[in-house]
């Protein structure tokens, strides 16, 4: 069962996406304010939904799971640090779209804003964080640094949640549901969003589990070359 969800992940997501762009593009109507640029609230708000909560939400939670002894593994580590590299390129895309989004909403490419100028922070957050993992050779060493150094900087994550209700920003506030917990969004253009939160989110799982594959033959490949190098010493000592 495992093997087929692995194989039809790819698809699947593939699908999704291929849907959501059709239903954005041809299905849903313009909006009344924003006209077609409202398009973007099915592509915008996916990317930044996978980049502050799942793939960071991800790299927090392995970097937890291998603080905690019972679960301490090499597998949490390497979770932690493919899911933080993909954030970083959501995190990325979320501040490019939103730019695009911004520009003719705004008049602006970039402002100062709460939301944008905490996201932004965030991924420099991240970039420090893939940093700090090529400062230490030792892998424990390095692995420990790195799930609390992410633990730390999750903290941010809430503030550009609340940035909306704590500042006065530009930014608009939940695309989906109102405080209250009504919807903002109906019918088609509530389907098409939808579809996309699923098929970003599969996508995330599926450069996770492609990343985790490299990662896994990477470390293999170090592990063979230092064998070698120790056997060569020993058959010179000898």
């Amino acid at each position: 069962m495992m093997k087929v969800t692995q194989r039809l992940l790819g698809p699947v997501t593939l699908l999704l996406l291929a849907l959501t762009f059709w239903m954005g593009l041809w299905v849903t109507p313009p909006d009344k304010v924003q006209g077609n640029l409202v398009r973007l609230l099915y592509v915008h708000p996916p990317i930044a939904w996978v980049a502050l909560y799942v793939s960071f939400g991800t790299a927090t939670i392995a970097s937890c799971l291998y603080l905690w002894r019972r679960t301490r593994s090499d597998a949490m580590d390497r979770i932690a640090h493919c899911a933080m590299e993909i954030s970083v390129v959501f995190i990325v895309l979320t501040l490019v779209t939103g730019s695009i989004w911004g520009r003719p909403t705004w008049g602006v490419w970039w402002a100062w804003d709460a939301r944008l100028t905490s996201t932004a922070i965030l991924g420099v957050f991240a970039l420090a964080y893939l940093a700090l993992r090529r400062a230490n050779d030792d892998p424990t060493v390095r692995a420990r640094r790195s799930a609390v150094f992410a633990i730390l900087t999750a903290i941010n994550v809430p503030i550009i949640h609340f940035s909306v209700v704590w500042w006065k920003t530009l930014h608009q506030g939940a695309s989906v549901l109102t405080s209250t917990g009504q919807l903002n969004v109906h019918g088609s253009m509530l389907w098409t969003m939808l579809i996309g939160f699923v098929g970003f989110t599969l996508l995330f799982f599926w450069l996770l589990r492609e990343r985790y594959r490299l990662e896994v033959s990477r470390d293999a490949r170090v592990r063979t070359r230092v064998d070698e190098a120790l056997a060569t010493r020993r058959s010179e000592g000898a």
